[in-house]
């Protein structure tokens, strides 16, 4: 996740961004009234927690993400470029279609004075063209609109001669969304969905930006976007689920799938702080911000920040794997849910 404290802030890229339609969801995308306070926990009476992931698995790819090899992968390097031809080799082997018909890949270019934040005077473009990945599951239903599953797989790399292995941020998420796309090619959903490991989210987000302003969306065709960045990681066994204060018809969803969740999802950092007892906006913190920019409504999942964020101390071995085992389920839930429920 790029743009925490104190680097946290509204990101505009308009001229890349298209705004879709929404009109085909149970909702509008309306703001919905809530009264100043902390953010409460989704509170529903519990069921069996639903089990749908490979937890060995789950663990293994991020320890596969994480490790020295890939260095750190931050975006425009060979260790991002690393990573990217493995996530290409887990989208084939797993069973996604090509994203364009022809591969997984979608470059982009990223201007220099478009660079910001952790790789500041490193231009994506260094030594690699940045590139997305993208895979895609048909849907049952050819007139529904498509929901995207996203998380960003690079990192800030290697500053001052150490790895940062961005464990947590984000190798968690891009092994969270293998997880998902492992359940629906193996269970066809409804909606077309569409997969998309992005790269470039540290230094501005620019390839959910490229890919908001590709063909490879259809226009006005784009229902749902859910976000995956850092979901491995939480001391009291909570996570956020940020998107309903702009879309209020997924509240209800996210409620129900509370009963079948063995984490508690709260709900709140998609308001301006003073409307949302204090705690921080995520609404642009990753790269969801592009798509909600462009009229998407989405869902973003994601942790607190913890005290190894942006460290080299954020490995995999701090990962607690009953946790993000849990958390995985419930994304999985979430995503068969909305998948169920969305027109």
């Amino acid at each position: 996740m790029n743009g925490r404290p104190p680097a946290r802030s509204l990101i505009l890229g308009a001229g890349l961004l298209v705004v879709m339609s929404c009109s085909a969801w149970s909702g509008p995308a309306a703001v919905e009234s809530q009264s100043v306070g902390t953010a409460p926990p989704v509170r529903a009476e519990r069921t069996t927690a639903a089990r749908h992931v490979d937890r060995a698995l789950l663990m293994s790819d991020v320890r596969t993400l994480a490790s020295p090899s890939f260095e750190g992968r931050r975006s425009g390097t060979v260790g991002a470029f690393k990573a990217r031809e493995w996530i290409v080799r887990q989208f084939a082997a797993i069973g996604l279609a090509p994203g364009n018909g022809a591969g997984f890949t979608q470059p982009f270019t990223v201007a220099p004075r478009d660079v910001r934040g952790a790789s500041r005077g490193a231009p994506s473009g260094g030594q690699y063209q940045p590139a997305n990945i993208v895979g895609r599951v048909a849907g049952s239903n050819a007139r529904a609109t498509t929901i995207v599953i996203s998380a960003h797989y690079d990192h800030v790399g290697v500053q001052n001669g150490i790895i940062h292995p961005g464990a947590d941020d984000n190798a968690s998420g891009v092994a969270a969304l293998l997880a998902v796309a492992r359940h629906f090619v193996m269970s066809r959903p409804r909606h077309p969905m569409l997969f998309a490991a992005l790269d470039a989210e540290e230094s501005g987000q620019h390839g959910a930006k490229a890919l908001i302003a590709s063909d490879l969306l259809p226009r006005g065709r784009t229902g749902l976007n859910i976000n995956l960045d850092m979901v491995s990681r939480s001391d009291s066994n909570q996570i956020y689920a940020a998107g309903p204060y702009y879309s209020p018809w997924q509240k209800p969803i996210l409620e129900d799938v509370q009963t079948r969740a063995s984490v508690t999802i709260l709900f709140g950092h998609d308001r301006p702080g003073k409307a949302d007892g204090g705690l921080e906006d995520w609404t642009h913190s990753s790269d969801h911000g592009p798509f909600h920019d462009a009229g998407v409504p989405f869902v973003y999942f994601g942790v607190e920040d913890h005290r190894d964020y942006h460290k080299p101390t954020d490995t995999a071995d701090r990962i607690d794997p009953r946790f993000f085992g849990d958390v995985a389920d419930m994304i999985v839930e979430a995503v068969r849910a909305f998948d169920a429920r969305a027109n």
